[in-house]
């Protein structure tokens, strides 16, 4: 066994390797570092192991003789001395020839959660193919690790690798071989992601840029009237069905401005054959307070974990309507029953269909506001730019108070380099 600060993943070779003493410094200051087992003879790894204590990961790797890996499982610390086994992903390939994680091998995904359900995903002709997903109760001893010592964690990979005599683990003798150099594409415990650039969406004059939009300049902010939360919850969720509000943030009761972030840009455009200039939205906002953020975080209901998140996951909203809302949580009960009725019935006694005077502004994604009359709550609803999730990030001040409200009705543009 050798141990190391970093694996390569293209290579298969360690990164800055240490001794096991330094390592075992590592593990106890919660710090990345990696185990690296081999046999003799064979020139690809059986497995590796990254091990990072702060992030609650711990991550496996299973390699074929041929280099390919074949097995990735994510384990997470959600208890001081149990690792829940989150997620198991398995590539079988059809035969050597056949290059790593390749479009036709054949896949399996099962997912747990802490509850003790499982999700399995079955791929037999890979990616391309069609998939199956069921699910399936599973016992504390099928999800659940016992946390093992330094030093003292099993060998993984010896059922699939076919070992049937007892495993001696040693440290390999001799120099540790393996570059300084950081790799390219060095392994990583998973990053939640992250809000991206989001005051500069409210800045006019920064300069940003997507995939398909190399230049884009953002305008000045729009205000689109305002909303009363007299409860101090604000939730935020779809409004086209009965439940919610599925996220909700404390706020000072009061009424608060509503801003949609614009961004213009041009284009050469084929149907109109002439260039287009255009102005879009890109986030709305409730604002708060006028004082910047000094950091954003994710808005999250109370049963999301944070350290359940993988590469770039976000916690959301979901909606299957292209729809969200800002609304006093309180009250989201009565103000979504007249948002239905302003939506479906064309009711002018329910609500507002036109809160931030969409006939003189026809760039707003403000659909409509309603309001309860008892209390004064309101609720103003929002075009977003396709269903499924959409993740609310809270601005905060550096005393921790909530200063804004966003959420992205695109994707996030990322700035262009100076």
């Amino acid at each position: 066994m050798r141990y190391a600060e970093g694996w390569d993943l293209a290579t298969r070779r360690p990164w800055r390797p240490m001794s096991a003493e330094a390592a075992r410094e590592r593990d106890a200051a919660g710090l990345p570092y990696v185990a690296e087992h081999r046999i003799p003879g064979r020139e690809a790894p059986l497995e590796v192991r990254l091990v990072s204590w702060q992030q609650h990961h711990v991550g496996l790797w299973i390699y074929d003789e041929c280099g390919r890996r074949t097995h990735e499982v994510d384990y997470r610390l959600l208890e001081e001395d149990r690792l829940l086994d989150r997620q198991t992903r398995i590539w079988a390939y059809a035969g050597p020839e056949v290059p790593e994680f390749d479009e036709r091998a054949s896949r399996t995904t099962v997912t747990l959660g802490p509850e003790g359900r499982a999700r399995v995903r079955r791929e037999p002709q890979g990616s391309k193919g069609g998939a199956t997903i069921t699910t399936a109760e599973v016992t504390d001893k099928q999800r659940w690790l016992k946390r093992p010592d330094f030093g003292r964690w099993p060998v993984f990979s010896r059922e699939v690798h076919g070992l049937t005599e007892p495993v001696t683990v040693r440290e390999a003798a001799g120099a540790h071989q393996g570059s300084d150099a950081e790799p390219a594409d060095r392994w990583r415990a998973p990053r939640p992601g992250e809000p991206g650039p989001l005051d500069e969406l409210f800045r006019p004059g920064t300069r940003m840029t997507t995939s398909y939009q190399p230049e884009m300049t953002v305008v000045e902010p729009v205000r689109s009237g305002t909303l009363n939360v007299p409860s101090g919850l604000l939730g935020i969720d779809c409004p086209l069905d009965g439940r919610g509000p599925r996220l909700t943030v404390a706020v000072p009761p009061g009424e608060y401005p509503l801003e949609e972030a614009r961004i213009s840009f041009g284009y050469d455009c084929m149907y109109e054959q002439r260039w287009v200039d255009r102005t879009e939205t890109t986030a709305v906002r409730l604002c708060v307070s006028e004082t910047p953020a000094a950091y954003w975080e994710m808005a999250m209901a109370p049963e999301d974990d944070p350290r359940l998140l993988g590469e770039g996951e976000v916690y959301c909203f979901s909606t299957d309507g292209a729809t969200g809302a800002f609304a006093d949580a309180r009250e989201w009960g009565a103000l979504q029953q007249l948002f239905d009725r302003g939506m479906e019935a064309g009711d002018p006694d329910a609500g507002d269909p036109d809160p931030s005077g969409a006939d003189a502004d026809p760039l707003s994604m403000f659909l409509m506001r309603t309001r309860e009359p008892a209390s004064g709550a309101e609720l103003a609803a929002f075009a977003v730019s396709s269903d499924g999730g959409h993740p609310v990030w809270v601005g905060r001040s550096a005393d921790g108070d909530v200063v804004g409200v966003v959420v992205l009705v695109d994707g996030m543009p990322a700035l262009v380099a100076p």
